[in-house]
């Protein structure tokens, strides 16, 4: 039979292959044309694929590198396998009961191991040093399609009881298994076809685990030095230890309490813990005598709107008379307003907001005087003036609202003692399994899906589009600042994923094969596809969730 050849075409190049031939060998003739390393690719527009897969038919390509969100995202996802094989050829598979990929912290993962073996500074340099001779053998990362109850079998015999309890809940037949030598690993999402594409990474000791130091997607081939956030780190740790003391620290050990226990005191437990925290949060403000400014900042859908009424809600309760502001009525008329590099108005940059008149208008109240506060009409683009002047009394508090709050620029002109400053995020505590995160960011965004289609009439195809201009936002205007707040507060509840699955799905299915923001689509219907979902009947109406989903008591 005639060898079969196959017309490829990448960007205005058209070059012929044998039927059969791997994207990975297609990748290296081009790979000349990108500044990154390919990790991935796109098959006639809309079908994404790894590079272990074969041509089978006429084909325009186009590649994906690490310096693109979803290469990135698999070049981080197949070095965690490379560290877990690390970390066994290491310790030991006799001694090596587990290790647990927590949270990011410093631009990489903060892990811990649990068995026979403990965490020094030689154990880590060894990991190192196996994870760098792994990456020079290229070894091929080999896909595997197991049937699930195999595949749970196999895990359980592995003692690797998450992804066991996990695949009890899948309704496919078989799953996806990734091979590096002898070692079988479970993974949500796409692979690198071998340990030779991953080159950059480094390890710290830090606290009762270590970091697994990671590029950023800005820098694929540079590895950032450790800067450790402790205070991010406490409430992320926290947060951990709850999930671990509640047994919900992974989805399938959610969906045992779905359909095995009773969800609705897992629901309150969880609303009466993050009561708790905004209690002590408010007790800690009325304490420090001379606060008058509680000063509020976090990426978006953190909920911070309904954090602020619950918290303002706790202020009274001891003693104190909360008044609300939203810095973005400090915006500059429009015609002032900076502009981005493509000519598009920049609202979220410090200096689309009138500091000074800010910092004036505090000062003033400070000082007990009555202020007539703006508000911005974003119709005409110009600031109103309320017709009541507010004035601050003893007993007063203001709760300011802004994604820049935590810039010491914006209340340059404010003394320290005054200001109480929180940091609010959506901290995802629950992971797929010991070895799969669930990303903080996937959490947010899942939330705005949900909540912009209820109050905007955005479709999911909109919100995922403008998604990454969102983060580069929250990249330059508040994440550098996180450590500046005296306090966090973690809005994510551990069972959050299960009741938005019956809002977003429909939501995400909506988005048209064709469309770029397909694939991203995809990728959170097959997430959403390991839950059990729940009902919304027993989340309680000030809830956090509520922000998202309606039905709130704050009437949002």
């Amino acid at each position: 039979m005639a060898e079969q050849f196959y017309e490829v075409v990448v960007g205005d190049i058209t070059k012929s292959y044998k039927e059969g031939t791997t994207y990975q060998k297609i990748a290296e003739d081009f790979q000349y044309l990108y500044e990154h390393q390919i990790v991935l690719v796109f098959v006639n527009h809309f079908r994404l694929q790894e590079l272990s897969r074969t041509l089978q038919e006429d084909s325009k390509l186009e590649f994906i590198t690490t310096a693109d969100k979803i290469g990135h995202d698999t070049y981080k996802r197949s070095l965690c396998l490379l560290l877990v094989k690390a970390v066994h050829d290491v310790g030991g598979h006799d001694k090596v009961e587990r290790v647990r990929i927590h949270f990011s912290l410093s631009k990489g993962y903060f892990c811990t191991l649990e068995g026979d073996v403990s965490i020094s500074e030689t154990f880590l340099r060894d990991v190192e040093q196996r994870m760098h001779k792994l990456a020079e053998d290229r070894i091929p990362i080999i896909k595997q399609s197991v049937h699930t109850a195999e595949a749970m079998r196999m895990f359980h015999k592995y003692k690797m009881y998450d992804k066991e309890r996990l695949l009890a809940y899948r309704r496919v037949s078989k799953v996806n298994i990734y091979k590096l030598n002898e070692f079988e690993d479970y993974f949500y999402g796409y692979m690198v076809p071998d340990t030779g594409y991953l080159r950059w990474f480094s390890l710290h000791s830090y606290a009762d685990g270590f970091v697994l130091q990671m590029p950023t997607v800005h820098a694929p081939e540079t590895v950032p030095p450790f800067e450790p956030q402790r205070k991010l780190f406490r409430v992320l740790k926290e947060s951990v230890e709850w999930g671990d003391m509640q047994e919900i620290d992974t989805v399938g050990a959610l969906n045992d309490r779905v359909t095995k226990q009773n969800m609705q005191e897992t629901v309150l437990v969880q609303e009466a813990y993050q009561e708790r925290k905004i209690g002590e949060i408010a007790r800690q403000i009325a304490e420090r005598k001379n606060v008058k400014f509680v000063l509020i900042a976090g990426p978006s859908s953190s909920g911070k709107t309904t954090f602020s009424h619950r918290l303002s809600i706790q202020l009274r309760v001891n003693g104190m008379i909360p008044h609300p502001i939203a810095v973005d009525n400090y915006f500059v008329d429009r015609e002032h307003t900076p502009r981005d590099e493509k000519g598009n108005y920049n609202f979220e940059c410090l200096e689309a907001i009138d500091v000074e008149q800010f910092n004036q208008d505090m000062r003033a109240l400070l000082n007990g005087e009555q202020v007539y506060l703006p508000v911005f009409n974003f119709k005409t683009g110009k600031r109103d003036y309320q017709t009541t002047p507010k004035q601050l009394g003893e007993h007063d508090i203001l709760v300011i609202e802004g994604i820049h709050c935590l810039n010491p620029l914006l209340t340059a002109q404010l003394n320290d003692e005054n200001k109480f400053k929180i940091y609010i995020s959506a901290l995802t505590q629950l992971n797929v399994d010991e070895h799969n995160r669930i990303p903080t960011t996937d959490g947010r965004l899942i939330r705005r899906i949900v909540r912009d289609a209820r109050t905007r009439g955005t479709t999911a195809k909109q919100t995922i589009a403008m998604w990454n201009s969102v983060r580069r936002g929250e990249e330059e205007n508040i994440f550098p600042y996180q450590e500046e707040a005296d306090i966090m507060f973690n809005s994510s509840l551990v069972y959050e994923l299960a009741v938005l699955k019956q809002y977003v799905e429909p939501l995400l299915f909506e988005v048209e094969r064709d469309s770029a923001e397909y694939a991203e689509a995809k990728r959170l219907l097959k997430f959403f596809d390991y839950f059990i979902g729940i009902g919304s009947e027993c989340v309680p109406t000030n809830s956090l969730l509520r922000e998202f989903i309606g039905g709130g008591c704050f009437q949002l």
